[in-house]
């Protein structure tokens, strides 16, 4: 496959991820930044390679050969994240883009290597969850710290949002993996939260709150 293939096909797993409707083109387009129309023409070949199920005006899906292609992608993403923060001493906000380019890479054989180098990680340095040589994925029971109430507590498993504005904000805040977070009180206008984290109280938006995954202890 080309970098470009490689690329929608992570894409449409991305967006697959959080719906269980079939992606549209336009969807692609806009997380892609590009014309609708250049969707449609990437999908023909995607689909003439069977790594894809295209229906015109019905959006598409992946086959269970495109769709482990993409675990494949996203599995080298997230090992190489793992690496770079690790073993390079990169911040989490640093190492996306360089991830980026290193997923493809096309030696098996080095990504495996990678990944008993590593440890068998099951999770990248954002909490996203790493797929094994198979496919395979260990799920982690998480919500929301939105969805949390009052006098409730969490620990920060992971992130929604992986913006490199994001993860410096929570760097400020010194909240990471691990961090155990406990629901002070909640605001009823506008439900931002009152957290205690580290020892320290603060106020945080719903937004943030809404984007940051938990585990309820």
């Amino acid at each position: 496959m080309t970098f470009s293939e490689e690329n929608y096909l992570k894409t449409i797993y991305h967006l697959t991820s959080v719906t269980d409707a079939e992606v549209s083109t336009n969807a692609i387009a806009e997380k892609m930044e590009t014309k609708a129309s250049s969707v449609t023409d990437m999908l023909k070949k995607l689909a003439e390679k069977e790594l894809v199920s295209y229906k015109k005006y019905q959006g598409v899906s992946l086959t269970d050969q495109g769709l482990l292609a993409a675990k494949m992608i996203v599995r080298k993403h997230r090992l190489w994240e793992v690496f770079l923060v690790e073993k390079l001493d990169f911040n989490w906000d640093e190492v996306h883009d360089i991830a980026e380019q290193l997923e493809h890479i096309q030696s098996e054989q080095l990504i495996n290597r990678l990944d008993d180098f590593l440890g068998n990680p099951t999770e990248d340095p954002h909490g996203d969850p790493i797929p094994d040589a198979l496919g395979r994925i260990v799920k982690v029971e998480k919500q929301l710290l939105s969805e949390l109430e009052e006098s409730q507590s969490g620990i920060c498993v992971g992130v929604k949002d992986t913006s490199s504005e994001f993860l410096k904000y929570l760097d400020k805040q010194k909240i990471s993996l691990g961090t155990k977070i406990d629901i002070v009180s909640k605001e009823a206008f506008d439900l931002s939260l009152r957290i205690k984290a580290n020892g320290s109280e603060m106020t945080i938006s719903n937004k943030i709150a809404g984007n940051l995954f938990v585990r309820k202890t």
